[in-house]
């Protein structure tokens, strides 16, 4: 139980701002911390259903609550996943050779590229978070979870690009048969939950979250020849942002056909 709750500590303590106890990076202390990586996204996902009871309950205006829908994941944690973002769009902007768009991605200043960007992806999802409605939330919970999963599985079965960054040492250290299994159970719980949610969202997430998937090991074997920990990044903050944008254009399609 005590190496259990190691795992549990330092997942949470590396990929959100929820107070931990620390532990150092052992085998022991890491050997089932990615398990555990998915549980920062529930408890995220559960947020953002209380936030939108709140809203909903006090009648704030939808802008105000799809405010707190964006920043929500941001304040847990920390800004990690969209730090890797920022990066990513920086290296990928720069159109250079694989070398030095991995440079790019270790450099902690921030370029021109990454702030239009990180701009333009803030428009984006403010704007579709203030059409999420009531039939719609549940379902988009359970994307959080489902994009850190996702996000797991890939540090335990791509390629790395840096043999010595975070990723790689996540990795190194998992008992990877038993990371992918969670995972993969993990995958179908969260799936089914929101296919019972609502049917139309729960394929729309299926469908776009697989999208995003094959999108991001493409994006890391063709540009990086691997994956690092920036990359897993962009993949959470890009997935999370594309099951919204996607959920709200079906969710309309399925009223006007209604």
């Amino acid at each position: 139980m005590k190496k259990i709750l190691m795992n549990i500590a330092v997942a949470f303590s590396m990929y959100s701002k929820i107070p931990m106890p620390q532990f150092d990076w052992t085998e022991d202390s890491m050997k089932y911390a990615m398990c555990f990586f998915p549980w920062v996204g529930a408890v995220v996902g559960l947020l953002e259903f209380l936030w939108f009871r709140l809203c909903m309950a006090l009648e704030f205006g939808s802008l105000f609550r799809a405010a707190g829908i964006v920043l929500i994941p941001i304040i847990v944690t920390g800004g990690i996943h969209f730090d890797g973002f920022l990066d990513t769009s920086d290296a990928m902007s720069s159109w250079r050779e694989r070398e030095k768009r991995l440079e790019i991605l270790k450099d902690s200043h921030v370029g021109a590229f990454a702030v239009i960007t990180g701009i333009s992806f803030f428009v984006l999802v403010l704007g579709a978070a203030t059409e999420v409605t009531a039939d719609m939330v549940l379902s988009l919970c359970t994307t959080f979870a489902i994009a850190r999963s996702l996000s797991a599985l890939s540090v335990v079965s791509f390629p790395k690009a840096n043999p010595k960054g975070t990723a790689a040492a996540f990795g190194d250290k998992a008992v990877a048969g038993r990371v992918k299994v969670t995972m993969l159970v993990y995958l179908c719980l969260l799936e089914a939950a929101a296919l019972a949610f609502s049917f139309p969202m729960g394929c729309t997430i299926l469908v776009t979250a697989g999208l995003c998937f094959w999108y991001y090991h493409h994006l890391c074997m063709k540009y990086f020849g691997g994956m690092t920990g920036d990359l897993a990044g962009f993949f959470v903050s890009v997935c999370e942002a594309a099951i919204l944008v996607a959920a709200v254009f079906v969710h309309a399609l399925t009223g006007l056909l209604a």
